[in-house]
């Protein structure tokens, strides 16, 4: 009798013990439970420099937050936790679209950063207008993009433009630009009327350039012996090169955000065209245009959105550390990076993952 109480005592003890074991562990469990991560989804071309920028900015901030504590949404510190979303929208605007659906309605996340081909993000933005998902661009152009909240404020309420300036404003750098190179020609060569070839790519975001080019480069007192579209990812541009070169260009003003840029770079190299390329190159904002052109595009002048210049105290530390972690240059899809943060204080300040007083 007594064995039988002592087996039925250890028996209840060691219950006891379990029940307490686990009662020390449910708290942690349960807590772990409710704190739930803030997911935003990192858009873009995934196979291309642009969308490996969306991800690599996106990842830098997101790490650098994470480590200081999350984010603050009324009383609770959550991580964020990125889903990568290849969006293939350099080459298929179908895929795009398909890819932010499944985001949204499979992946559940919370918010979207990134898209880069106009086209593509007109389809994009359409989806998280749908789904009423907050999306910070970080890579179209086209100035409808945002001229769409204007004229629809109540559907477009969710889209804001992050980076890049929108086209116009763009075109304005890039007459800059090309002021600057034409002045050059003018005094140190001797070319009183420099002839300006148009090379542009066949894309949304480039068209109201080649329209503002049309007007703005006779009015500079240059002559535009044409303009060419070749397609974003053309991988052979000889004939357009070679038509250039025939019209007697001293200046080709590229405007080329997609591969395209390589073979440009490359062949124009190749073919001894004697013209300097000037304007944009998303292609050459990358660290790896040296050898992606074969030390052909060694004088192509870019735009870029990010430089080791002290804008402001924060644009040197970014880029050190963007260049340290990467080992790239990061080009203006790195903007995600600014996305978070943005994101980041909105929440904070609303104190909430509710979309609508995060817009305001």
């Amino acid at each position: 009798m007594k064995r039988k109480k002592s087996v039925f005592l250890i028996a209840a003890a060691a219950a006891a013990l379990l029940l307490a074991l686990s009662g020390c562990s449910a708290p942690d469990k349960g807590k772990e439970a409710k704190v739930q991560p803030i997911r935003i989804g990192v858009a873009g071309p995934m196979g291309f420099v642009q969308g490996e920028h969306h991800w690599l900015g996106a990842t830098m901030a997101a790490e650098e937050i994470n480590k200081a504590g999350g984010i603050k949404v009324g009383n609770e510190a959550r991580p964020i936790q990125l889903g990568k979303v290849d969006t293939n929208e350099i080459n298929s605007v179908s895929d795009a679209t398909s890819a932010i659906e499944r985001a949204l309605t499979v992946d559940k996340v919370n918010f979207l950063v990134g898209g880069f081909r106009t086209e593509a993000v007109f389809a994009m933005q359409e989806v998280a207008m749908d789904h009423k998902t907050i999306f910070l661009g970080a890579g179209a152009a086209h100035p409808e993009l945002c001229q769409r909240v204007e004229k629809n404020y109540d559907r477009f309420k969710y889209w804001f433009r992050v980076t890049p300036v929108n086209s116009m404003n763009l075109a304005k750098i890039d007459f800059l630009l090309l002021a600057e190179v034409a002045k050059v020609l003018k005094d140190q060569l001797g070319i009183a009327k420099p002839k300006v070839a148009q090379l542009a790519e066949k894309a949304v975001w480039a068209d109201p350039i080649v329209a503002a080019a049309d007007k703005n480069i006779p009015a500079m007192g240059l002559e535009l012996v044409g303009t060419w579209r070749p397609s974003a990812t053309a991988t052979d541009v000889t004939a357009e090169l070679n038509a250039i070169k025939d019209a007697g260009a001293h200046i080709i003003f590229a405007n080329l955000s997609g591969p395209v840029g390589i073979p440009v770079g490359r062949q124009w190299g190749e073919l001894q065209i004697p013209a300097m390329p000037v304007g944009i190159f998303v292609e050459a904002q990358k660290d790896g245009w040296w050898e992606a052109t074969g030390g052909k595009g060694n004088y192509v002048a870019t735009i870029n959105t990010y430089a080791r210049t002290a804008i402001s105290e924060k644009t040197i530390p970014f880029y050190d550390e963007f260049v340290k972690r990467c080992k790239q240059f990061p080009t203006y899809n790195a903007g995600t990076y600014d996305c978070l943060y943005i994101l980041k204080e909105s929440m904070e300040k609303a104190g909430t993952t509710e979309a609508d007083p995060i817009i305001k």
